[in-house]
């Protein structure tokens, strides 16, 4: 028996703990399994009853009779390591444990849970939780759960499975799902994930032949390797991936040294992450319930335009409010072009100067039909959206029949309706078509849909092979100073400026004027805030009345900082200042990023941000994705920039992920110059990242 056939279709199961009074949530698992169907033997486990609601019972799992391939660990406190012995000793392949106490409760509950995974790995049996509410399959009719929402007479089934990192979100699916049709196939609560973890559950279920597509409940991401190349899997078997991951706020973020953390924190390292990986993030949990139909069968849209949403209404009001709120999110809808124009004029359209199509006065059932099939087979659009009224409550069949008439289309058809159409949405769902309750949702998956990216390719092999060696005369540990950071993007190919290090008591440095002068210090992260810049001089008497000055500033504003002296640099000119920052994320890996630059590059937040490394192709492509960069192309005649050598300067940086041991937590460049022919580095940041683990709050 593999490990997913004992996960999800166990032929026998052992209930450890199993309570005989039916109020208690430890005796639902055997209620539910009967209730829904379960067809294999099911072996209450408990210690003080010999029949546990009219089923035998058995005083130890060591005294029940054949062979068992799932264990349900219902118990507490050290009883749930004595269960997994009984369950090691009995070749059980697989245990889920509902109790909690292990890293859910401190430090100790976490030695505690590590105990048990070593033991449980020495024993050749498989966890899932602790602190799981279980595992369901419904086709299988396997509902091993303590969820309350089993409680429901009949559970849909269908083709989506779910991995949920909370275990109440598996019935807020299944119950939220159910009244409008969207049937389910396997789901599964992870817990603490001490072993069996979102990855590997991914990575079964891309090769389940009852799952078409995966959706994710995310708390945090545990294993960035193991989830990403089981998501690459799913994307190669045709099996679209979405996460709704909690922790859109920056707590934790304000501790980042340099802009390229503030900018690339948490929650866009996982945006990028989610992109390069293929996974579709919503926005809203409701749209997780709701996207499946919309995605099932499709791959990754490919377009070399702006996605364009043609609308189709019976209310305006309605239309309008998922328009609006897809504004919002960058989709814009469009007036059709002439050809559509006359086409539509023909079936005697009104207002067609209106990116929305409203039919509102002027339906029919052959108009509605009529209009829809032309939008679908019109290459003016890429996707088309039905928005039906109050019809959709009390006259289910014809307010949406056109609608239904048009299932199996290769567009993207999505429907939204007004008003509380459970009868309608389930319809529709019957006939694979999505359609939503809310604008907000209907516009939250349409702009998932146009944002899906087909996952990256792993790094090329020639590139990992090549890697950078980290300069021998640089520190291990701690914060660079800039010299030492500069010195450090020169041995990675990057174009530095001419610099000479001054120190008292004269300062002398031997570059020709005008020059810059900067404070050097590895204690000082943001020179600019603490005085300790000075630019554009341009003679040796100013230098030493600005120096002067430069130093007292940091000694008023730095006290405590070490300053190794002044560090002198020819000033540069270009066409542009360009942000290029590197961050070794705790969650998701090393990231590169590129932006607009320079000491307001936080306030402008215009970046691009992407798993690192890159080669040359994803950072020109990053560098189209930045507004701000848009002058280096030769927007509006302006002059055209070496779009070129940046992304040479990209790859660069985000080499330093292969850097053996990847030491560094953070590096930047800001400002590169970008100049007409080349460019240059003329201020660097790099954190070593022992010294950054040890000082961060992640």
């Amino acid at each position: 028996m593999t490990l997913a056939q004992a996960l999800f279709a166990p032929r026998a199961i052992a209930l450890i703990g199993a309570s005989g009074d039916a109020a208690k949530h430890t005796a639902r698992p055997l209620r539910f399994l009967r209730k829904h169907g379960y067809k294999g033997r099911i072996v209450p486990v408990n210690a003080s009853r010999s029949e546990v609601l009219g089923e035998r019972a058995w005083p130890s799992l060591a005294e029940a009779p054949g062979e068992i391939d799932h264990a349900f660990v219902m118990t507490s406190g050290e009883s749930v390591e004595h269960a997994l012995e009984e369950c090691g000793a009995r070749g059980i392949p697989v245990v889920t444990i509902l109790s909690g106490g292990f890293a859910d409760a401190g430090a100790e509950g976490a030695a505690r849970q590590a105990r048990l995974v070593a033991r449980a790995r020495a024993l050749g049996v498989r966890l899932v939780g602790p602190n799981s509410m279980g595992v369901i399959d419904i086709p299988g009719r396997v509902p091993l759960t303590v969820n309350a929402v089993l409680e429901i007479d009949a559970l849909p089934a269908g083709t989506t499975s779910v991995v949920s990192q909370s275990g109440a979100m598996l019935g807020t699916v299944l119950s939220r799902g159910a009244p409008r049709g969207l049937g389910f196939s396997k789901l599964i609560s992870v817990g603490n994930e001490a072993d069996l973890g979102v990855g590997e559950l991914v990575d079964m279920l891309a090769d389940d032949p009852a799952t078409q597509v995966i959706l994710l409940f995310l708390e945090t991401v545990r294993d960035s390797a193991r989830l990403a190349a089981a998501a690459r899997k799913a994307h190669a078997a045709g099996k679209p991936v979405v996460a709704y991951k909690l922790g859109r706020s920056r707590l934790g973020e304000a501790l980042a040294r340099s802009h390229t953390g503030a900018l690339a924190g948490a929650d866009a390292a996982v945006d990028a992450y989610f992109r390069d990986c293929g996974i579709l993030r919503v926005e809203l949990l409701e749209t997780l319930i709701e996207i499946a139909p919309l995605l099932c069968g499709r791959s990754p849209p490919r377009l070399s335009h702006a996605a364009r949403v043609a609308v189709l209404t019976t209310t305006g009001g309605g239309a309008a409010s998922v328009v609006d709120r897809m504004g919002m999110l960058g989709l814009e809808t469009v007036a059709p072009d002439a050809s559509l124009r006359a086409r539509l004029g023909a079936l005697g359209v009104p207002n067609l100067d209106s990116p929305i199509i409203d039919l509102t006065m002027a339906a029919t059932d052959k108009r509605y039909s009529d209009v829809l099939q032309t939008l679908l087979e019109s290459p003016a659009c890429d996707a088309v959206l039905a928005v039906v009224g109050s019809a959709a409550q009390f006259h289910p069949q014809f307010a949406i029949e056109p609608i239904l008439r048009s299932s199996g289309t290769t567009k993207p058809l999505v429907a939204f309706l007004t008003p509380h159409a459970e009868r309608s949405l389930t319809l529709l769902a019957e006939q694979g078509i999505a359609a939503f309750r809310t604008p907000e949702s209907c516009a939250d998956a349409l702009a998932a849909f146009f944002a899906w990216r087909a996952p990256r390719g792993a790094p090329d092999p020639a590139a990992v092979a090549s890697r950078p060696e980290w300069p021998s005369e640089l520190p291990t540990r701690g914060r660079l100073d800039e010299a030492q950071a500069l010195a450090l993007f020169s041995a990675l190919g990057v174009p530095s400026v001419e610099s000479a290090i001054a120190r008292a008591p004269r300062y002398e440095h031997g570059l020709a004027y005008p020059v810059a002068a900067k404070i050097l210090s590895p204690d000082i992260a943001h020179k600019t805030e603490a005085g300790g810049v000075a630019l554009r001089i341009s003679s040796r008497s100013e230098f030493d009345e600005r120096v002067r000055a430069l130093l007292a500033s940091v000694a008023a504003t730095q006290p405590g900082a070490r300053v190794d002296g002044i560090i002198v640099q020819r000033m540069e000119a270009g066409l542009a200042e360009v942000i290029v920052g590197y961050r070794h994320d705790a969650m998701v890996g090393p990231l590169v990023l590129v932006g607009a630059g320079g000491a307001l590059a936080e306030l402008y937040a215009d970046y691009a941000l992407r798993l690192a490394p890159v080669n040359e192709e994803e950072a020109a492509t990053m560098i189209e994705e930045v507004k701000g960069l848009a002058t280096l192309s030769g927007y509006r005649n302006l002059p055209r920039g070496d779009v070129g050598a940046l992304a040479r300067v990209v790859v660069a940086l985000s080499r330093l992920a292969l850097v053996a041991g990847q030491p560094v937590a953070e590096a930047e460049i800001n400002p590169l110059i970008v100049k007409a022919k080349g460019v240059i580095a003329v201020d660097g940041l790099v954190v070593v990242k022992d010294h950054y683990e040890d000082n961060h709050v992640s």
